[in-house]
Parts: C-alpha cells; structure tokens; sequence
C-alpha cells in the first residue's frame, strides 16, 4: 500500500494499491486487445473523441487542480492553469489526427508512397513535479496517432494521472486504450521498459534514470524518447531579496 502524502503539509491524503509485474502485465494485454479496434477507428472520429476528452477535463478543472495543489504541494493557481492546459493539449492534438499523413513520391517507372502507422502499445513514465501536464504532453501524440498507452505516474504523484484515466473512458475512449498503472519505477517502470509487446517508451526524469531507461529498452530494440535534466533555473543575485526569491519556486 502507498500512502500519498501533500508535501506541503506532509499530511497523508490518500492510500494506493501499488501494481506489480502481474498487474502491469494485464495492463499492456488489455492494451494490445485495444490496438487493433482503436487504430481503426477513422480519423475524425479519434479526433472527435480527443475533443470529448479535452471537454470533460475542461468541466472538471477544479476538481484536477485541487488533486494537482493537495499531492504536489504547489500553488492552487498553479495548478489551474495546468489543469486548464491539459484540456488545451487534447483539443491541439485533437486537431492534429488528421494531418498527420504519408507521402508520394513520383519515381521513374512507377509511384512509391510512405505510410505513417501506430506503433502500438506505448510505454510511458512521468516525474512527479508536473504529473498531469507531462502526461498530457505524451498522452496526447500518442493516442492521436493511433496508439495504445500504458502509464505509469510517478509513485508520489499518481492521483492527477489516475483521474485523467478515469475522465477517458467517460469521454468514451474505449477501455484498453489508456492505461494507468501506479507503482514503484523498479518493479512497474522495470517490466514495462522490458516488456516484449511495449513498442515504445517515453520517460521524463533524472539524466541517471534516463540512461538505464536506455539500457532496458535496448534489450528488445524499443524505440525510445526521453527528456532528461533540470531547468528553469533562478538566478538570484547579491542584492536580490532571496526570501522573496525562494517563495514561489519549485
């Protein structure tokens, strides 16, 4: 069991049930189930259920934005406004369904043409500083483009990511096709780095885990995307005011 705990407060707000092998695994068979029905389903339709998505997360910004302040520890305006972007990525991606397309290319003797194709089940691991915005980040391309997605949310942050997976399947996203799966990076995040019927990984998290991300994922030749590293940086000079400074920081 996972206590999840505001750190603002170090209150304890909520207990989870943290998956294992067993659990990630029925996960990403659920989402090969899924891939065949899901990258069928016409262009504008996805894209119709994409924007039913962003709609719901839009009526239920408040409710995220609370989730997003109590389990990060951030301010509630914050917040709000990365609730409120997180409807806007689905609405972008919503909008990209159907441009993103193929080529011909005119040859001597004939016509060749390039096709764009889901990979499949995608694998996808996000940090706790900025649980739903990151998610949306990855969720959106992903399912846009016809794929299947297993995710696993940082194990202090998941509650945001477990909603969002909720409001899915109210905005009629068929089940099978995103799948939210909590739980420790060394025992989820490890099987589902390995696991032979994940096609991709997208992570966001520390240059170290990035490099055994790598590592994993070579074993069975996944195609992987990452984004390593701090930022946002604040500089703060001598004659600056460093309370002042330290307040709003991350």
């Amino acid at each position: 069991m996972n206590q999840i705990v505001n750190p603002a407060t170090e209150e304890p707000i909520a207990e989870m049930v943290e998956a294992g092998v067993e659990e990630l695994d029925a996960a990403v068979e659920a989402a090969r189930r899924a891939f065949d029905t899901w990258r069928a389903v016409s262009p504008s339709d996805r894209a119709r259920l994409l924007r039913r998505l962003a709609t719901v997360i839009e009526e239920h910004v408040e409710e995220l934005a609370l989730a997003e302040t109590r389990n990060v520890g951030k301010p509630i305006s914050d917040a709000r406004g990365e609730a409120t972007m997180v409807a806007d990525v689905f609405h972008y991606y919503a909008g990209a369904v159907d441009k993103h397309l193929g080529e011909t290319i005119p040859v001597a003797g004939g016509v060749d043409m390039t096709f764009r194709e889901p990979l499949g089940v995608v694998g996808l691991i996000t940090p706790w500083n900025f649980p739903m915005a990151i998610a949306s980040w990855k969720l959106g391309p992903a399912l846009a483009c016809g794929n299947t997605v297993v995710i696993k949310p940082a194990e202090l942050t998941p509650l945001t990511t477990m909603r969002i997976g909720e409001l899915a399947l109210e905005a009629g996203i068929p089940e099978g096709v995103l799948n939210v799966v909590p739980g420790k990076g060394s025992v989820v995040g490890q099987r589902l780095l390995e696991h032979p019927h994940v096609a991709k990984i997208g992570f966001t998290g520390s240059t170290e885990i990035g490099r055994k991300v790598m590592q994993a994922a070579s074993g069975t030749i996944k195609r992987v995307t990452l984004e390593l590293g701090g930022k946002s940086a604040n500089l703060v000079f001598a004659e600056a005011d460093l309370e002042a400074a330290a307040a709003p920081a991350p």
